[in-house]
């Protein structure tokens, strides 16, 4: 018997099950100096812990998207080992800030599953929730990965597609703890002296800057987040011989690109939705845009949200268009991702 582990194929999984995914993982400074050398993040709120006492937390905690890579990576040898390509997210909420000392562990619910009419792959659905070592949940969220099967001819089985919402509502966004709030706000420490008032929905604003993709880069974030998927790391395991980047590499250059105009877009409070729609390599120089979609005041001392679109086009790349003639995402659109994030008003 073998005692490997191949992990799970399209017809291995069924709705309603529970994966309990292995690995717990305690995070450090250490995250934050990696992160910070992969991409080129400057939010002032994870940099500085003067800062992030002023808006009410203890320390600085770990950015969001550091939390979000640990918890999806642990997920990868159960749910996307065998998988094609991840295709989206949605009703991803950040419960609670990461700290250094925190120790993640994650575990998934099957919420969805429908074979592809190809017959060699379907979509899985999961819903993932991550807690911290005091069981407190820190993060949840659902994605839909396309997933090969091990035997083209196994029956399929009954389509379940999963309802999920549009977006999180704004009176539905956690804060990062209780007390949190912007009225001690430094907008010269955090760079720009933009407010909630200061953007229009339907504003779009270009991030200017840039950055290559190189192979080294990749693959240490990729084994930082311990993710597994054979398509990042085995240049034999995708047609042509090219090692897929991660689409939570391209969300981070992204999302630290966005300070450029978004300096003040501190906390990552939601993802609505987010879909990788075109594939990135080594090679590719990632720029980025955001739209406003829409905007609310909190009930929280200084505190507005803004939903932006996050786009992420390889090279330059017109904004604000998405789509060809023919309604598809254009060739140079990488990421689409829809988010709330917390701003001063």
């Amino acid at each position: 018997m073998s005692k490997t582990n191949p992990g799970n194929f399209f017809e291995d999984f069924s709705v309603g099950e529970t994966l309990v995914h292995a690995t717990p993982r305690t995070v450090t400074e250490g995250d934050r100096a990696l992160y910070t050398a992969l991409y080129p993040t400057r939010f002032a709120l994870y940099s500085s812990d003067s800062f992030a006492r002023d808006c009410g937390l203890p320390e600085s905690p770990l950015e969001d998207l550091i939390g979000f890579h640990v918890a999806f990576g642990k997920t990868v040898p159960d749910i996307s080992l065998n998988a094609l390509a991840n295709l989206g997210y949605a009703e991803c909420r950040f419960l609670a800030p990461v700290f250094p000392g925190d120790t993640i562990t994650t575990t998934s619910e099957v919420i969805g599953l429908k074979q592809n009419s190809s017959g060699k792959t379907g979509i899985v659905w999961v819903r993932s929730t991550a807690r911290n070592q005091a069981g407190d949940d820190v993060l949840t969220w659902v994605r839909w990965v396309m997933v090969h099967k091990r035997n083209p001819d196994s029956p399929a089985p009954a389509a379940t597609v999963p309802d999920l919402t549009e977006a999180v509502a704004p009176e539905d966004l956690i804060l990062p703890a209780e007390g949190f709030g912007f009225q001690n706000y430094d907008f010269h420490l955090a760079g720009e002296p933009y407010r909630l008032d200061d953007y229009e929905v339907g504003e779009v604003i270009d991030h200017v800057d840039g950055v290559t993709i190189s192979e080294a880069e990749h693959m240490m974030a990729t084994r930082l987040w311990q993710n597994t998927a054979k398509v990042h790391f085995n240049t034999e395991a995708r047609e042509g011989g090219k090692r897929l980047i991660y689409g939570g590499h391209v969300i981070s250059l992204a999302r630290a690109l966005s300070f450029n105009g978004l300096a003040n877009a501190q906390v990552i409070a939601a993802i609505n939705a987010g879909s990788h729609v075109n594939p990135c390599f080594a090679g590719d120089t990632v720029y980025a845009w955001s739209e406003v979609l829409d905007k609310a005041a909190l009930d929280v001392p200084g505190v507005g949200a803004l939903r932006l679109r996050l786009v992420a086009t390889k090279g330059r790349a017109e904004a604000p268009r998405l789509r060809d003639e023919d309604g598809k995402y254009a060739k140079d659109i990488l990421l689409d991702l829809d988010y709330w994030a917390l701003v001063p008003r």
